[in-house]
C-alpha cells in the first residue's frame, strides 16, 4: 500500500511509500484523510507522525493522470481539501518529517501539520503556475512571510529548508540518517503528555489562529478551476508530462 497507517506507543504513523516521487492520484488523496481521523479518533493516540520514504517527501498530486483526465480536478481538489482540513482539526498534535522534495500538495500537508522537522538538503516548492493549476499559499504562508511566498508562486522556484528553520516554522534540521531517529523523539515527548491536555491544548491553538488556511485554501481551489478551464493549463500540464520542464508562452 502506498500509504499505511500504523500505532505504537500512543504514536500513529502514517506513512507514504509510492515510488517514485509519492505523488498520489486521485485515489491516494482520497485514502489520506480516512486514515488521518481514524488515528485522530483513537483515544490511545496522543500524536501523530507524517512521514515517507523514498526520494522525497511528497511530489504533490499525480501530474499525468490530471493530463489524460482533466475532468478528475473537482474530485482531486476536494480529496486535497479534506486531506489539509483532516491534518489542521487533527485532535492531536500532527508532527511533519520532511526530506528532499515536499512540493504543491506536501507543502500544504506540511503546512498544516503543528510541528516540522526536516532533513538536510530538502526544499519547498510550489510549482503550480508551471503545471496549470493554483493553490498552496495559504498553508505555505502558515511557514513563511507572505513576499516570500509570493515569489514562490510567480517563480515556481525551490526555497531551501533552511530559509524555514530561520523563520521559526522548521523545529530543528537534522542529517537524513537521523531524521526518522529525531521525529520519533519529539513524538515521543508530546506522547508522554496527556491527550485530554493535548485535545484541548489543539482546540484552543486551532482557535485562536487569526486566519483558518482551510478556508483560504478552498476559495485557491476555485482559482484552480478558473485556470483549468482556460487552455494554457492543457498546454502547462502536456509540457510536464511530454519533458518534465515548463511551457513556453
Amino acid at each position: 500500500m502506498p500509504i499505511t497507517l500504523s500505532v505504537k506507543d500512543h504514536i500513529a504513523e502514517i506513512l507514504f511509500n509510492h515510488p517514485p516521487v509519492n505523488a498520489f492520484d486521485t485515489k491516494g488523496w482520497e485514502s489520506i484523510p480516512a486514515l488521518i481521523h481514524q488515528a485522530s479518533d483513537n483515544g490511545d493516540v496522543r500524536v501523530v507522525l507524517i512521514r515517507a520514504v523514498g526520494r522525497g517527501f511528497c511530489g504533490g498530486v499525480d501530474i499525468k493522470e490530471m493530463q489524460a483526465h482533466p475532468e478528475r480536478i473537482a474530485k482531486l481538489n476536494r480529496d486535497n481539501y479534506l486531506t489539509f482540513k483532516a491534518i489542521r482539526d487533527c485532535a492531536v498534535p500532527v508532527v511533519g518529517a520532511l526530506h528532499g522534495f515536499v512540493i504543491g500538495g506536501g507543502v500544504n500537508i506540511a503546512g498544516a501539520c503543528d510541528s516540522l522537522i526536516a532533513a538536510e538538503g530538502a526544499f519547498f516548492s510550489l510549482p503550480e503556475i508551471d503545471r496549470g493549476a493554483m493553490g498552496g499559499a495559504a498553508f505555505m504562508s502558515r511557514m513563511l512571510p507572505v513576499q516570500k511566498v509570493r515569489t514562490n508562486f510567480f517563480t515556481g522556484g525551490r526555497i531551501p529548508v533552511e530559509d524555514l528553520y530561520r523563520h521559526g516554522s522548521i523545529e530543528k534540521i537534522v542529517p537524513l540518517e537521523h531524521l526518522e531517529e529525531e521525529a520519533r523523539a519529539l513524538c515521543g515527548v508530546i506522547a508522554g503528555k496527556s491527550r485530554a491536555a493535548l485535545v484541548i491544548a489543539k482546540q484552543a491553538l486551532n482557535l485562536i489562529e487569526p486566519y483558518n488556511p482551510s478556508d483560504g485554501y478552498r476559495i485557491e481551489q476555485g482559482f484552480t478551476l478558473e485556470m483549468y478551464a482556460h487552455e494554457d493549463s492543457q498546454k502547462a500540464r502536456d509540457a510536464f508530462v511530454e519533458s518534465k520542464g515548463a511551457a513556453k508562452f
